[in-house]
């Protein structure tokens, strides 16, 4: 069982075999030790402690420790416009949501990444999942980080924030309340080492219009607005990855012609306030017919979906060619056949977002009664969102999300066995999509492309309330 330290002075002792901190930063003694157990500790720490400062003591050291390592945040937007201009063979990066036990999935991933030679691989968590899963950009990047510490990866660590997504009914009451929320948000993961960021305004999107740049208008203005802010807060030598998203998933599907009609837009507006030269984003979002989460039958399981990989082609060959893009993004899609994902790679989908998938064997491979725990937790403070006409199977699908933050220490500490089960099962899904999204053997794309910048990690104060799950009401959110 690893440690939690409850004070500064118990933080020293525990790190002191392994690692010295003074007023230069962090200095590895031990680096046997501190993969071994130290590690362990810190994350533990970072993530458990009651101590909102010993928190941030134990992330500033991972950061420094993983700088140091070499394994360090980094936006892959080179990368992608280098898949825009041709100068990469056809491959799509899994943009992975880890919604519970964080660091040891982490570790499985890159585990599997550094036994096929994987560049192309990013850890992501959505504005919706950090609320339901009480994991703030700072805890999430200092999970990922220690877990390439752990397994002793060296390179970039791509960190995203996925659907930082604009909500429709407030941005209607107060449209500049609800931008500063979202760029609230955007700050604090940037500081965090988030150098990937989706932002998503297609909520926005007016389809009552009928000129399709009036329908992408909200949506366009916003991202273009997102951009600035962004390019402001960059540290020096970054170039943030930014995603825009022209059709909200689980709707109707996107075309090439709202594509065009949105970059066109986006383009305009940043010219219009005079930031025409600043870098845009590096690919976009589409909406081919999935859902987020998929759709639960009656019995629980899962809908058969009709994806339209002509969606994702034409939008992708137009945004490459025209706008120097890295492609079209895919989302709602762990839960799609196995027999798709291969095609991806075909279809110039430059990016493709999984979550469900993986809490999906979560919760099929935890303990009985860790599940009926939080089933019975479901049950007695969600049954208002218990649809009628939706069976129990149903209901809990749909909303067990919601039980994965109050019970993080307990998925965290679940014993040995039950947990290598559910890692074991994680990591041969890993594997498996990994090689049929064709990024096997990208690590020298990563290598090309990607320079590497060694930002610290500043404490910040303390971090924003976290929400009472039982009061959280989700927006569309990840896969």
């Amino acid at each position: 069982m690893s440690r939690v330290a409850g004070s500064s002075e118990e933080l020293r002792s525990m790190i002191s075999a392994a690692l010295s901190a003074g007023g230069k930063g962090v200095e590895i003694k031990d680096e046997k030790l501190l993969r071994e157990k130290v590690i362990d500790d810190l994350i533990y720490t970072a993530v458990f402690s009651e101590s909102e400062t010993v928190r941030e003591e134990a992330k500033v050291i991972i950061r420094d420790v993983a700088n140091q390592t070499g394994a360090v945040p980094a936006s892959i937007h080179e990368l992608y416009i280098a898949m825009g201009r041709g100068e990469t063979r056809n491959f799509t990066t899994p943009a992975i949501n880890i919604r519970g036990l964080t660091y040891d999935t982490a570790r499985r991933i890159f585990r599997v990444a550094m036994e096929n030679n994987v560049g192309a691989f990013i850890f992501e968590i959505a504005k919706s999942e950090i609320g339901y899963t009480y994991q703030r950009p700072s805890e999430y990047a200092s999970a990922v980080l220690a877990a390439a510490i752990k397994e002793g990866y060296q390179g970039p660590v791509f960190i995203q924030g996925d659907h930082f997504q604009f909500s429709a009914s407030s941005y209607k009451s107060d449209p500049d309340a609800e931008l500063k929320k979202i760029q609230d948000l955007t700050k604090e993961a940037i500081e965090a080492g988030f150098y990937n960021i989706d932002i998503d305004p297609s909520t926005l999107v007016d389809y009552s219009r009928d000129a399709l740049i009036d329908q992408q208008r909200e949506n366009y203005i916003n991202t273009a607005k997102m951009t600035e802010f962004i390019r402001g807060l960059e540290p020096e030598g970054i170039t943030v990855s930014i995603g825009a998203e022209i059709g909200h998933i689980g709707g109707k599907n996107s075309t090439p012609e709202e594509a065009e009609a949105f970059m066109e837009g986006y383009r305009k507006t940043l010219s219009d306030m005079g930031k025409g030269d600043l870098t845009g984003i590096s690919k976009i979002s589409v909406q081919t017919g999935t859902a987020h989460g998929g759709v639960p039958l009656p019995d629980g399981s899962i809908a058969e979906v009709k994806l339209d990989f002509n969606v994702l082609d034409s939008i992708g060959k137009l945004v490459k060619e025209k706008y120097g893009l890295s492609g079209t993004v895919q989302h709602g899609a762990s839960t799609l056949p196995d027999e798709l994902f291969d095609k991806f790679p075909e279809n110039n989908c430059s990016e493709i977002h999984l979550a469900t998938g993986f809490q999906n064997i979560m919760y099929d491979l935890a303990p009985e009664d860790l599940r009926e725990k939080i089933y019975s937790f479901i049950k007695d403070n969600f049954s208002s969102e218990w649809k009628e006409g939706q069976t129990e199977q149903q209901f809990l699908y749909k909303t067990r999300k919601k039980g994965i933050g109050p019970f993080k220490q307990e998925w965290w500490n679940l014993e040995s066995d039950v947990k290598a089960k559910i890692l074991d099962a994680l990591e041969e899904k890993f594997r498996f999509l990994f090689s049929k999204l064709n990024v096997f053997n990208t690590r020298e794309y990563a290598e090309r492309f990607i320079t590497l910048v060694k930002v610290p990690y500043k404490a910040a104060g303390a971090s924003p309330a976290q929400e009472d799950v039982r009061n959280l009401k989700l927006e569309e959110g990840a896969d």
